[in-house]
């Protein structure tokens, strides 16, 4: 019988080398998908801007083209070739055309970087030599983005192409995750860098990445560009309990009667450059209209009450249909021993329509009453389950 030998650190070691290994990996494949994702988006904006160039009236032209291209594309690659995400890759080409030049040489695909000078010019000014041809290397335009495609989309928000090629530059040199430019990017970090004495005593301290700057490889993975890229559906909650009640929240919406139609959950919605969530979306027949529902774990603020007005002007705008009545929002707080309700209908055109709302829409102490007994139930079986035998 052959012996076995003990394995260094026991089990312990052998956890923590495949955590690391898989950590690694995924670390490597969100790496992979944003590098490949950028290039592409590149190459279509460059595609999008060559054909605009034959128009006679460009802008015109421009608009047309993007509106024709998002439909076609919507219809036959589902997400992410909205007008809005084509403008931007259009955008893109535009602030970084030199990025990736091709050259007629038949010599080997390389990567040649231009240093940074001293009056901060962007570091994005490279150029690829690489054989020409119909279809593009897209591995070696990739090399010329080192960023992912979220930190370029945060980065076209910055008007000022100085500003942008310093925090470019500075996303480079430290490292920065896409949360931490975006940090950066609002609190004027540049700006104040310009206006220090000591600018290598700012520059050193901005490099300190925060707590909530870091991104473990499943957020890197669904990034909501890169669920889009791979148009991948984008259905996660934040926890085991907050999934649990959303679907229970839903369950027990829809067995209230046949006035609610369910209509999605997890709804993404993307306002500027940021992403949002909408828990679930349903439609209430009678009164014809959307109904968005916003779960928190936590206590009520009024920046929740903000942010619902936010969703309810978005869902306005993008998914009220003509003839429907205006949506009407449901925050429900889970807070342990808070549990509350309320409805949003100060967008409403009147009041007529808004006590007709409270009269169809169920009570909202009926609904805190019953998401208050089902997080108990669900603590409690949570705990069950956890506790030793």
């Amino acid at each position: 019988m052959t012996a076995i030998t003990p394995v260094p650190g026991g089990y312990a070691g052998v956890h923590a080398d495949i955590v690391s290994l898989l950590e690694a990996a995924r670390q490597a494949a969100a790496r992979s998908v944003n590098a490949l994702m950028t290039a592409t988006y590149w190459e279509i904006g460059r595609r999008i801007v060559e054909f605009e160039q034959g128009g006679q009236e460009r802008a015109a032209y421009g608009e047309a083209l993007i509106e024709r291209l998002s439909a076609d594309l919507s219809t036959r690659f589902g997400r992410g070739f909205s007008r809005q995400n084509l403008w931007q890759m259009r955008l893109f080409y535009a602030a970084w055309s030199t990025a990736w030049v091709p050259s007629p040489s038949s010599a080997p695909a390389r990567t040649r970087r231009i240093p940074q000078t001293p009056s901060g010019e962007s570091v994005s000014a490279r150029k690829l030599q690489t054989v020409s041809g119909t279809s593009p290397d897209l591995q070696a335009i990739a090399q010329a983005f080192p960023l992912p495609w979220s930190a370029y989309v945060r980065l076209l928000s910055v008007k000022s192409p100085q500003a942008r090629a310093f925090y470019e530059t500075e996303a480079l040199r430290g490292g920065w995750s896409v949360r931490q430019l975006d940090r950066q990017i609002g609190s004027q970090f540049y700006e104040r860098t310009a206006l220090s004495v000591n600018k290598a005593a700012m520059l050193t301290k901005g490099a300190v990445a925060e707590p909530a700057d870091a991104l473990t490889p499943e957020q890197a993975i669904k990034d909501p560009f890169v669920l889009e890229f791979l148009n991948l559906k984008d259905e996660y909650s934040e926890s085991d309990l907050e999934d649990a009640l959303v679907q229970h929240l839903a369950d027990f919406l829809l067995e209230l009667g046949d006035d609610f139609a369910f209509v999605g959950r997890q709804r993404r919605l993307r306002i500027d450059d940021s992403w949002f969530r909408v828990d679930l979306l349903f439609f209430h027949r009678r009164l014809k209209c959307l109904l968005v529902i916003d779960l928190k774990v936590g206590k009520f603020s009024y920046a929740d009450a903000g942010q619902m007005h936010l969703y309810l002007n978005y869902a306005r705008e993008h998914w009220m249909k003509p003839g429907e009545n205006p949506p009407v929002g449901l925050i429900m707080c889970a807070e342990k021993g808070a549990a509350e309700a309320r409805y949003a209908l100060e967008g409403l055109p009147n009041k007529v329509l808004a006590a007709e709302y409270q009269t169809m829409l169920p009570d909202e102490a009926l609904l805190a009453q019953e998401l208050d007994r089902t997080r108990r139930e669900l603590e409690a079986r949570q705990h069950r389950r956890t506790a030793p035998d």
